[in-house]
């Protein structure tokens, strides 16, 4: 399976970096990726998924810039957005499933998403507004959508962020199933527990890179040990 790399791979606007260099390997099973806000974390998987490009260095995945080629983007990398609603972009949920598969070029799409709704209990799903799905709901379509194309890696930009505690087990067991290589990005060291490989990022940069249990020792140590004065803010 492929492996992805930044070589210096830096990504800034206006002036303003927002990640700086950052050289790493990435070819674990499971790696996730810790932050305070405003750490670069979204900006990290964006520019793993090819959705930006960076404004230094390079990023590439099995060899392919995936920013430069979209085609190699659909079969290399799927990501699953914070919020379900900035992702999906059809009225209904076949709609939805079907619509990856057409943008690779699959004669099948149809029958592909339909199979993909069916292997979870719910191509009754298939003529479904979205409208009606609950927010975990919506999580779990994308999610199919994302898997109905067969990408090498997924990378998870918090994916349990606003879900209720049951939705979010049944989702987290469903991805800890899942064959494909996962990048996840969380502020939850707790959603990373088992996880081959922590990589922590502070204000744009590498804090921490190892195994999970002592990347994340330390980041909690660090996040439990700043004071709770809301006059920080300001700045």
């Amino acid at each position: 399976m492929s492996e992805i790399r930044l070589e210096k791979a830096a990504y800034g606007v206006n002036g303003r970096e927002i990640l700086f260099p950052l050289t790493l390997t990435l070819d674990e099973r499971r790696i996730g990726v810790v932050g305070r806000n405003g750490s670069g974390k979204s900006t990290f998987a964006r520019l793993l998924a090819g959705l930006i490009a960076p404004t230094g260095g390079a990023v590439t995945v099995g060899g392919d810039d995936l920013f430069a080629n979209r085609k190699a983007a659909l079969a290399r990398v799927g990501i699953l957005f914070q919020n379900p609603d900035h992702q999906i972009i059809f009225p209904t949920c076949g709609e939805e499933v079907s619509f990856g598969l057409v943008q690779q070029g699959r004669k099948d799409a149809e029958a592909a998403a339909r199979s993909a709704l069916a292997e979870i209990g719910k191509e009754h799903w298939w003529d479904r507004p979205v409208g009606t799905l609950s927010g975990g709901q919506r999580h779990l379509l994308c999610l199919v959508s994302v898997l109905a194309m067969a990408p090498e890696w997924l990378i998870l930009d918090e994916p349990f962020a606003g879900l209720d505690i049951p939705t979010t087990r049944a989702l987290h067991a469903r991805l800890a199933a899942l064959p494909q290589r996962v990048v996840m990005i969380s502020h939850d060291p707790a959603a990373l527990k088992g996880f081959d490989r922590v990589i922590w990022l502070e204000a744009g940069a590498v804090a921490a890179d190892g195994p999970a249990g002592e990347v994340l020792a330390r980041f909690r140590a660090a996040m439990e040990g700043e004071g709770d004065d809301l006059t920080d803010l300001a700045g």
